[in-house]
């Protein structure tokens, strides 16, 4: 009996100290504020903004790979920044190996296990395999509701649209734009303008290449071929620029493409060793005088001004009836099994349109997605950033499809180096490839 009556003053003297606890700091009013996209938080006037001090933030752990420990020191800077701008939220950012794109593969089975991040960084051939399986998160609502969506060009959001779902699962972080690298020097040597039009652009292969010492062999080609694996990308260019696509690469378009494709090699204005040349080849090539022009992207521009110095310099593949380039993406997606999507959008947000966007391209030298980051004199004083954005608005990729690697490693490779030895021809060709991708 009597340890009841203490069991029962006990639990009453608990209840009163509850409420009071509850009133306590009645002088003040606080509220759980409305996130917003920029990292604020807001509340009716009167109210504070701060969260309660004992508040724990909430945690995201977010995987990325970096290239250089400069990178990897740089996002690990722009974390401790986002997190300071936003306290009630923590991201906890690890670092994980490339390993030759096999990230996306420890990815793919460290989710598909029940595990992994909230958020992550992400190329978009990875895409497919994970929503197929609901392991994304489609983002196309906090999309529409971001205040800054105008920020992003809007061909982007449609090229991040790889699943025939239509909804879109990635957001877009930084990119690559492939354009066309020339020397200047040769160009006035030559007496050539720089192409603004696929027709220019075809003239000017042909009028560099040139016999410059006179000893009855051609020791410079106008444009540096690439034949091999990889070479599908500049290759693109063509097939577009002629009114083709890769939905219907055995159009008569497409192949009109791919006929200028093979009569660049052909007449002997690409050097002898292009069906075999990969990217160590158009570049080595380029950088010894042996090419007047090659296509590449801004990863090379440090190279090249090592080597020539001011004369060297880079304009948009052009184009014709349609114009293309191709574009090397990274991106970051959230996870659909997270339990925190919305704090989850705020930092992928960061990282698309505010701080984390210009610090980051700022230090890879990688092309902005925001468009304002992209104004900003850094990137538009450099004249290789310059011509990336230029081209930004028609880049794209080759269809996103399980067909496509097989595609890339194996057939592109073997039936354009067919048909650039007369073995086959431009219509055999597109007619193989277009069976290849989408048979």
């Amino acid at each position: 009996m009597k340890f009841t009556k203490m069991l029962a003053i006990i639990t009453a003297l608990m209840m009163v100290l509850s409420l009071v606890a509850a009133c306590g700091g009645g002088d003040e009013t606080t509220t759980t504020a409305a996130p917003t996209n920029d990292g604020e938080t807001t509340a009716d006037e009167g109210e504070t903004t701060e969260p309660a001090p004992d508040a724990e933030p909430v945690e995201i752990l977010h995987w990325y790979w970096a290239d250089t420990p400069e990178y990897s020191e740089t996002f690990q800077e722009m974390v401790a920044d986002f997190n300071s701008k936003n306290p009630d939220i923590k991201v906890v950012a690890e670092e994980q190996p490339w390993d030759g794109g096999g990230y996306g593969n420890t990815l793919l089975t460290t989710v598909m296990g029940g595990g992994g991040p909230d958020t992550s960084a992400w190329k978009l051939t990875w895409t497919p395999a994970f929503a197929e399986n609901d392991k994304l998160l489609a983002l196309d609502d906090m999309i529409a509701g971001w205040d800054k969506k105008d920020e992003i060009l809007e061909n982007l959001y449609e090229v991040m649209k790889v699943v025939p779902d239509g909804k879109t699962y990635v957001m877009p972080w930084n990119w690559q734009v492939l354009y066309v690298y020339y020397r200047p020097s040769m160009f006035e040597e030559a007496e050539v303008e720089v192409p603004t039009t696929y027709e220019d652009f075809l003239a000017a292969c042909e009028t560099l290449t040139r016999d410059t010492d006179g000893d009855g062999q051609v020791d410079v080609y106008g444009f540096g071929m690439r034949g091999a694996k990889g070479g599908q990308e500049p290759w693109g260019s063509f097939i577009h620029a002629t009114g083709g696509d890769f939905m219907t690469m055995d159009s008569p378009e497409a192949i009109a493409g791919m006929q200028d494709f093979i009569d660049l090699y052909k007449n002997g204005f690409t050097p002898p060793t292009a069906p075999a040349d990969g990217f160590n080849e158009i570049i080595n090539n380029f950088k010894s005088g042996l090419t007047a022009m090659t296509v590449h992207h801004i990863g090379s521009s440090v190279g090249m001004v090592e080597t020539f110095g001011d004369d060297v310099d880079a304009f948009p593949f052009p184009g014709s009836k349609g114009q293309w380039t191709s574009m090397g993406d990274t991106e970051n997606v959230i996870f659909a099994e997270t339990e925190h999507p919305e704090e989850s959008f705020r930092w992928l947000a960061y990282l698309a349109a505010e701080e984390g966007q210009e610090t980051w391209c700022q230090t890879t030298g990688n092309v902005p997605v925001s468009k304002t980051v992209q104004e900003l004199p850094f990137f538009q004083d450099n004249k290789f950033m310059s011509v990336s954005i230029k081209g930004a608005p028609y880049a794209g990729i080759l269809p996103v499809l399980d067909t496509t690697t097989p595609w890339i490693n194996d057939l592109w490779p073997a039936t354009v180096q067919r048909a650039l030895a007369g073995e086959i021809s431009a219509e055999e060709a597109m007619q193989t490839l277009q069976e290849g991708m989408h048979s």
